[in-house]
């Protein structure tokens, strides 16, 4: 099973639906250790992703699209959210450049590219209390599954279990990056709102990607 360009677009408004389902949680999460305003920063952006796909016309090229997602969240994301955002997607987009179809080992590369791109911006690692304790589980859950053999809809499910697990991890946490960073041990017992914005994402890969094989199958 391969994923189209349009498979990616269907991921793209999926992610915005949730981002606005859960805005207000993600503003709360927010509230207690940052600027308030990450809800809604992502959701201004993911809307505005919606209506640059809806103004642009189909293509098959995965990579363009990918790129025209990151172009628009870097441009609308207020704060650190849009470049870090911005720079999985236009990752992604380099990774997958060219290419019409992706299967498991195409998203895999993919996922790994914008993942070791948002690290290499924000120069964070695990445990540091960001979007990356979802992202870096996520990335190397679905890597592991492809090469035991798994379907690509079956390693987009074990990356969203890894990455509610990384979100979950957070807790406890005391944030070393970011705006968190600066309340030190106060930043400890709240959920990280990136590195649950980011689970969102890749939950919405589990139920629209790789035959959406586990639609519905890990929430939080």
């Amino acid at each position: 099973m391969t994923d189209s360009a349009a498979d990616v677009a269907r991921w793209a408004r999926a992610f915005q639906a949730e981002i606005a389902e859960h805005r207000d949680r993600l503003t709360e999460l927010d509230a207690a250790i940052g600027d308030a305003d990450h809800g809604t920063n992502m959701d201004r952006g993911m809307r505005a992703v919606v209506a640059k796909l809806d103004a642009t016309p189909a293509g098959d090229d995965i990579g363009a699209l990918l790129k025209t997602v990151g172009m628009t969240l870097v441009s609308t994301v207020g704060g650190a959210s849009g470049p870090l955002y911005g720079t999985v997607f236009l990752r992604m987009a380099t990774a997958t450049a060219g290419r019409s179809e992706l299967d498991g080992d195409g998203w895999a590369a993919a996922l790994d590219a914008g993942v070791e791109g948002v690290q290499a911006r924000g120069k964070a690692v695990l445990g540091d209390k960001t979007m990356v304790d979802a992202l870096v589980p996520a990335a190397a859950a679905f890597r592991h599954a492809v090469e035991s053999g798994a379907t690509a809809g079956e390693a987009w499910h074990a990356a969203a279990v890894a990455a509610r697990a990384g979100v979950k991890a957070t807790v406890p946490m005391v944030a070393r990056k970011g705006r968190a960073s600066y309340l030190g041990e106060r930043s400890a017992g709240h959920q990280d709102p990136g590195a649950t914005s980011s689970y969102l994402l890749v939950h919405c890969g589990a139920e629209q990607l790789g035959g959406q094989a586990h639609s519905g199958a890990v929430r939080t």
